[in-house]
């Protein structure tokens, strides 16, 4: 019992957290949102000005929906571009754009961390589709059947990796934005500190997602050794 209700503690103190780090995000999304940029460029310029640069030539740049929804689709070699970062012409939209282009020069350069997420994606599907029912299953069975509980951490292991593996993609992504950004000049001084302040924010919000997956994984141990224990 004193377990559950640690993990409840820092599982609560995690998700505080993490809420904190995404209401930031949205704060500062609306602050750079509303700074424009000297250059007056669009994210969709941009975006082609950066691909460009790197001779990327079969990436193609789409207007997508929802916001905050922009990413890179290594599949469909497609950067896809929420409506405020496409025709936005802000540090927040330089900033976005430069860096979903960022995914494009890591799959470009066969950037490792990115070939490693990519080849544990079908995994981390399967691992998130069956989570819920193995994580049902394994407590109603936790006493007569515990071995459940190792497949349920085996499937929440998967995704507590991808979530890891998921920072230095992020954070790699962000310092290729920033360093093309500052040596192309389409962002200069306080419109560079912005898209760093940006981007810092943005890739927090995978620092929190992953501790509070490492923690269930702990917690969910923790269970599985008590019920043994028992035995």
């Amino acid at each position: 019992m004193g377990s559950y209700y640690g993990y409840m503690m820092v599982a609560g103190l995690v998700s505080l957290i993490g809420m904190a780090v995404s209401g930031k995000l949205k704060s500062k999304f609306k602050k750079y949102s509303q700074i424009s940029l000297s250059s007056r460029m669009s994210g969709q310029e941009i975006a082609r000005e950066m691909l460009s640069h790197y001779g990327i030539r079969d990436v193609k740049i789409v207007q997508g929906k929802g916001f905050l929804s922009d990413h890179y689709n290594p599949l469909s070699k497609t950067v896809s571009l929420s409506p405020e970062i496409f025709g936005g012409r802000s540090i927040m939209a330089a900033a976005v754009a430069a860096h979903e282009c960022g995914h494009a020069v890591q799959h470009a350069t066969a950037y490792q961390w990115l070939k490693m997420r990519s080849a544990i994606v079908p995994a981390v599907k399967a691992a998130s589709m069956a989570q819920q029912w193995l994580l049902v299953g394994a407590f109603v069975m936790l006493n007569q059947f515990p071995q459940l509980m190792i497949i349920t951490i085996a499937a929440f292991v998967v995704t507590t990796l991808f979530a890891f593996v998921t920072l230095p993609v992020e954070f790699d992504a962000s310092n290729r934005a920033l360093a093309w950004l500052d040596n192309s000049g389409i962002t200069r001084g306080a419109e560079q500190e912005g898209a760093k302040d940006a981007l810092k924010w943005a890739g927090m919000t995978y620092v929190a997602s992953a501790l509070s997956s490492l923690i269930m994984v702990i917690y969910l141990i923790s269970r599985y050794t008590a019920a043994t224990n028992r035995r």
